[in-house]
């Protein structure tokens, strides 16, 4: 069962007793990440969560790089468009060790120049990894794309010229102003009982906060072409339909939606595209749900002489999707797929943590496993076609990067 407690500064908690394991799973979540950012300071979520591992008030870096290691834990953090999470797991007798040592790094992180410089190199090569990766990168110009000029089409991890500006006083303000207790979600997943709320309330509920985050203007959807060139063997194609926002009444006819699509090696996408054809090694499809958007995202690479035809074979299978709609069996197989994954991956303390900490931070509710179970199976297969003609009858947005940068006609003119 889960517990939730707000402390009287109004942080949460979340604690999800499971006497069966060994382990505890601990998780900060803060309802910050690239969408809540500006112009200006684009990467600077991404950022604070490198420099959190960059030493304390009274630990160096390598300390909390030791401090995990001694006790054969694991430590790790990770930003996305509307939130940060930093965590660790660990066996159940190191569990107030390991709460301690986050909540050194949340509140005493020492943002060392020195640090803070070496550090800087780091994200940069970062970005250059991420750079040299087309089939990656493709999914940023795609957001661009979509979302222009609103937040959702920023970076994660910012730019060179952005980071260049950061020093521990910016650190230190956007912390104070983003990082409010309202907005700080504390998930605790493993062996440990009632009682280890207090122990999180002690370190986290007395912390308070700066200005928090201002109201956010809700983005549109646009329908642009973009393309980039880059030295590359293959082309990397996206196509962006517009999806439902989290929460979303639909949102699990869309889940299966998704799963017929592109979802699996079962899918329409998988075995047009690669099986029957052989035109790409990777094929899929997948759903991004925001606060307030979302987007469906087809992505297919392949040689560049090849790219008219992987087109081509995309928008024929998503006609097909749309004029026939999916089988019963199709309908059937995906609904047992989700509730597989679900079951299974809740056998691990960190993804009942993550799931039990993202719920919270952005749903402010959680429904018990045969609440989710029966939602699965109350999608019938009118819901999920209605929706498939609705999603795929709407004009798209495109990213193409290749060796010659150029959006074929075909693309551009649809």
């Amino acid at each position: 069962m889960i517990k939730k407690y707000t402390c009287s500064n109004g942080l949460r908690i979340v604690l999800e007793e499971i006497p069966t394991v060994r382990s505890v799973a601990i998780g900060i979540w803060i309802g910050t990440g690239s969408r809540h950012e500006n112009k200006e300071n684009n990467g600077i979520s991404h950022f604070l969560e490198h420099m959190f591992f960059k030493g304390t008030e009274t630990k160096s870096a390598r300390e909390i790089a030791e401090s995990f290691d001694s006790i054969g834990g694991q430590v790790n953090a990770f930003t996305s468009k509307e939130y940060t999470c930093y965590y660790a797991k660990v066996l159940d007798n190191h569990a107030q060790y390991a709460l301690e040592t986050l909540a050194d790094m949340f509140f005493n992180s020492a943002f060392d120049e020195e640090e803070l410089k070496k550090e800087k190199n780091v994200v940069y090569e970062e970005i250059k990894m991420y750079e040299d990766t087309p089939d990656d990168i493709v999914h940023d110009v795609l957001s661009k794309a979509v979302y222009e000029n609103h937040p959702l089409g920023y970076p994660i991890l910012g730019t060179e010229e952005t980071l260049d500006t950061f020093n521990g006083q910016t650190l230190r303000d956007y912390m104070h102003d983003m990082y409010t207790p309202d907005e700080v979600v504390v998930s605790v997943a493993g062996n440990v009982d009632e009682s280890f709320i207090k122990k999180v309330e002690k370190l986290f509920g007395q912390f308070e906060g700066g200005k928090g985050h201002e109201q956010h203007a809700s983005p549109s959807f646009h329908h642009d072409k973009v393309s980039r060139k880059k030295e590359t063997e293959q082309a990397h194609l996206c196509l962006g339909y517009p999806g439902l926002q989290i929460g979303h009444d639909e949102i699990y006819s869309l889940i299966v939606l998704n799963n017929v699509l592109g979802g699996s090696m079962s899918s329409r996408l998988f075995q047009e595209v690669r099986e029957q054809r052989g035109l790409a090694y990777s094929v899929f499809s997948y759903h991004s749900a925001y606060e307030d958007s979302g987007m469906l995202t087809i992505y297919g690479g392949t040689g560049a002489r090849q790219l008219n035809q992987l087109y081509d074979t995309i928008q024929s299978t998503l006609e097909v999707l749309k004029a026939d709609g999916i089988s019963s069996k199709e309908l059937a197989n995906s609904k047992e797929q989700l509730k597989g994954n679900l079951m299974l991956s809740l056998e691990s303390t960190n993804s009942r943590m993550s799931r039990n900490g993202k719920n919270e931070l952005l749903l402010k509710k959680h429904r018990s496993l045969d609440e989710i179970v029966d939602e699965i199976d109350g999608v019938t297969i009118d819901r999920v076609n209605n929706l498939g003609k609705e999603i795929f009858s709407n004009d798209f947005s495109a990213a193409l990067i290749s060796p010659d940068g150029k959006m074929p006609e075909n693309i551009r003119n649809s």
